[in-house]
């Protein structure tokens, strides 16, 4: 049994909450003398041709472009007085009409300035929550170190048609976010010359290991009572919940910990690949049902799942893949659009590292992490089980060894690619979904 540590967590420290303001004119009360509130200044593209509208309004300030769908523009406040390391509170509201995409068209974003330059060009975008006709931003930000002032940017993107009208935006100073941490941990076994039985108590020693650590989670590989054992899928299919989840979720109880773990369920005549999650009590949390099925599955008659649950645990949001799902980006895609944060893999095969420039599935899980910016924890027969973070690094991995193996993680953590920023916030935004409806026709060429 092997036990590391990853990550380190990022720590800051923060004033008491102080009722100082930081923004000028938060409610954009109308200047008589310009067209913009006081304090507020207009931002457009080189391009101006593509530019919004942007005028005061009785209620605050209106955002659009009639006639011109991919239009942009908005405004922007320069701030001073800004410490670094302390940890500011950014709060905005404003009104939608006829937005269609909200969370890609209406964005409110922090730039952090030392001596008035921009210390990273996509700045930090805050989070919010959208719904039909509102858009509510709240969140804590932390200054750089070498940061003495700021930029608060409301923006519009491809309105559409839509317009959007501010109502309000707010900084103060305020105490640092908490850090989330987590401790995930993924297991290498393959049972040889076993049995079904005997390959699910191994798993619930695997489980009790896990619980021995103090993780909050575990991965199981797929199909457990099946490797090593000779046993067949019309030996060991069974119900969910049945007897294989009473006897892992007995050991998840025991210790108090989430377990996903791969079965092979019979539900009816119908039988599926399905990957199975136990929370801290041992019940049964959920279920995900194998989408992508090679060969070797569906010519044994196991049915497709049809859809990609997300679950919500008491430390976050995760999904569950299995195995030969990992040819395939658009589940981690969706995933990624709906604010996973971790994917678990139980993974027949593989993860092995590649070979002679040959791309292999150690390079591709952590191109999906990449891609994605989720933690990826695959656990595998062939290969290295390992737990995989945002930007594509292997932060443990069992190195040829059985066990646990396992590294705890900051989920609040926003690390900045040197581009494009915390990828997980920039790209749901800047995908273009209503272009992909090519992936929803039938192939038509032969291959």
């Amino acid at each position: 049994m092997t036990a590391m540590n990853g990550k380190k967590q990022n720590t800051s420290t923060g004033a008491a909450e102080k009722l100082e303001q930081y923004i000028e004119n938060r409610d954009f009360s109308v200047d008589a003398e310009n067209d913009l509130p006081a304090g507020w200044s207009r931002w457009e593209p080189l391009w101006t041709e593509a530019s919004c509208q942007v005028q005061t309004h009785p209620e605050g300030l209106e955002m659009e472009a009639p006639q011109k769908p991919y239009g942009v523009g908005g405004v922007w406040q320069k701030i001073a007085g800004i410490a670094g390391g302390q940890a500011y509170g950014v709060e905005a509201t404003c009104a939608l009409r006829d937005i269609i995409y909200p969370h890609q068209s209406v964005m409110v974003r922090i730039h952090w300035t030392q001596q008035g330059q921009l210390l990273h060009p996509a700045g930090v975008l805050v989070r919010g929550i959208n719904s039909d006709d509102t858009a509510q931003f709240a969140d804590v930000l932390v200054a750089p170190q070498e940061a003495d002032g700021a930029q608060v940017h409301l923006e519009l993107k491809w309105p559409r048609g839509g317009s959007v009208l501010w109502k309000q935006v707010s900084m103060r100073a305020t105490e640092p976010p908490p850090p989330r941490p987590v401790k995930i941990g993924t297991v290498y076994l393959r049972p040889q010359h076993s049995t079904p039985q005997r390959n699910l108590e191994l798993c619930a020693a695997q489980i009790d290991a896990a619980g021995a650590l103090g993780l909050d989670i575990v991965c199981l590989s797929e199909a457990l009572a099946i490797v090593g054992s000779g046993a067949t899928v019309r030996d060991v299919a069974e119900p969910i919940p049945g007897a294989a989840t009473e006897l892992l979720g007995a050991a998840a109880r025991r210790n108090g910990i989430w377990v996903v773990a791969g079965l092979t369920e019979c539900d009816g005549e119908v039988l599926y690949n399905t990957a199975v999650l136990l929370d801290r009590q041992g019940e049964l949390a959920g279920r995900y049902r194998k989408v992508h099925l090679p060969r070797e599955e569906w010519k044994q008659g196991i049915t497709p799942g049809e859809d990609y649950p997300i679950f919500q645990t008491d430390f976050g949001t995760i999904a569950i893949q299995i195995c030969y799902d990992w040819f395939f980006p658009e589940p981690h895609i969706i995933w990624g659009m709906q604010g996973v944060e971790v994917v678990f893999a139980p993974t027949w095969g593989n993860t092995k590292p590649d070979v002679d420039g040959r791309v292999e599935g150690e390079t591709t899980f952590r191109v999906r992490a990449r891609d994605n910016g989720v933690y990826m924890v695959p656990s595998v027969y062939d290969g290295q089980s390992m737990v995989i973070d945002p930007m594509g690094r292997i932060l443990v991995a069992n190195g040829g060894k059985e066990g646990v193996f396992w590294c705890e993680v900051d989920l609040n953590e926003r690390e900045h690619l040197p581009w494009v920023g915390h990828w997980h916030a920039t790209g749901s935004r800047d995908r273009m979904p209503h272009t992909y409806a090519p992936l929803l026709e039938e192939a038509s060429t032969t291959r």
